[in-house]
């Protein structure tokens, strides 16, 4: 398989919204209207269907592909992801922005050359360590609700262990399980969506790709 490069890309300041949205590893982000009996019928199985969604996700060891990041006030930034299990995944956003994203499987850095900063987080105290793992255990008090349509399913997780005060809704497709959009809602309920295309699957990446400097 031939290698892929990441080459940085990236000016907004970066807040704990957009890395939210970033980092929580996708259309519009409404919420999916079901009927009431639906609504019954999806909570009935809210477990088996949430894990055989992430059964499928977490089978796939490699990915790419585009994102477009809408922010609460309509702000838009777009970029190129990549993701590696278990616990490595690269954002870059495409310019003006001068932002991107790194973990490595140990630490999430967060790069913004254009206020020559960098912040990093222990990956075991982010949401990637759940979407990032070779095995997503989605346990009953992590799943929140699944809408269930013909065309889109939509897992919405919360855990104050995992994710602080905010909440992440996941939308799949129901037939294919892939990924299509995820939807991070913060405590005051403004909402960032991260919708992802043109993904590739089972591709190889440089090792340059989720490196992080930790002499500088």
């Amino acid at each position: 398989m031939k290698k892929i490069d990441a080459q940085p890309m990236n000016r907004f300041s970066l807040t704990r919204r957009h890395f939210l949205g970033a980092v929580v590893a996708v259309g519009a982000a409404g919420a999916l209207p079901v009927s009431a009996l639906a609504q019954a019928q999806a909570a009935a199985l809210n477990p088996n269907i949430a894990q055989a969604i992430a059964d499928h996700f977490s089978s796939i060891k490699t990915m790419k592909g585009g994102f477009l990041q809408i922010g609460p006030r309509g702000d838009q930034m777009s970029g190129s992801f990549f993701i590696q299990r278990p616990g490595k995944m690269r954002f870059n956003y495409d310019p003006p922005s001068r932002m991107r994203v790194i973990c490595d499987g140990n630490n999430v850095q967060v790069i913004n050359d254009q206020t020559n900063t960098k912040n990093m987080y222990q990956l075991s105290k982010t949401p990637l360590s759940l979407l990032l793992a070779n095995k997503i255990d989605l346990s009953a008090d992590m799943v929140r609700n699944v809408d269930s349509q013909p065309d889109l399913t939509k897992i919405t997780l919360g855990n104050r262990t995992v994710f602080g005060d905010s909440t992440i809704a996941m939308i799949f497709d129901s037939k294919s399980y892939d990924l299509r959009q995820w939807t991070v809602i913060d405590p005051q309920g403004k909402t960032t969506d991260v919708i992802i295309n043109n993904v590739k699957t089972n591709v190889a990446f440089d090792d340059s790709v989720f490196r992080i400097d930790y002499t500088r």
